[in-house]
């Protein structure tokens, strides 16, 4: 991404982000839109950086440059690692963001076009199901 993916003219922080096709897996435009904690972080990183070019990356590799995807999963295979998160991938974020919805009652429409799917089954295997989900199901008769 880069920083004009996420200023808008006003240099703050826009609440929803426009994916073009060229930037997602699918090759489908869509609107990602930002957490309020996370919108509070991006801030705080933007203060961080210069911004003399908003067409420069959001994020720099060492090399100053934008991250290729084989660099962006081997950063989060290391951080999940240096977190003692064992087993993670890049992926593991998705996985995560999509159970911790599910856990919340969103349902699977909703978490199919967040995370960008076409099928709901795609999403269906993302949701992983755990003992607290189980109780909540039981608790409601």
């Amino acid at each position: 991404m880069k920083i004009s993916d996420v200023l808008d003219e006003y240099d703050k922080v826009r609440s929803e982000l426009r994916l073009a096709p060229t930037q997602t897996k699918g090759s489908r435009g869509r609107t990602v839109f930002v957490p309020k904690k996370m919108l509070k972080e991006l801030t705080a990183y933007i203060s961080t950086i210069a911004i003399d070019d908003k067409n420069a990356p959001l994020f720099k590799s060492q090399k100053g440059c934008a991250f290729s995807s084989n660099s962006a999963t081997q950063l989060f295979q290391r951080l999940y690692e240096r977190a003692g998160l064992i087993g993670a991938t890049s992926h593991s974020g998705r996985r995560t963001f999509i159970t911790s919805l599910a856990q919340k009652g969103v349902g699977v429409r909703v978490l199919a076009s967040l995370a960008g799917h076409r099928n709901i089954s795609i999403t269906q295997r993302y949701i992983d199901v755990n003992d607290d989900m189980l109780r909540d199901a039981v608790d409601l008769i």
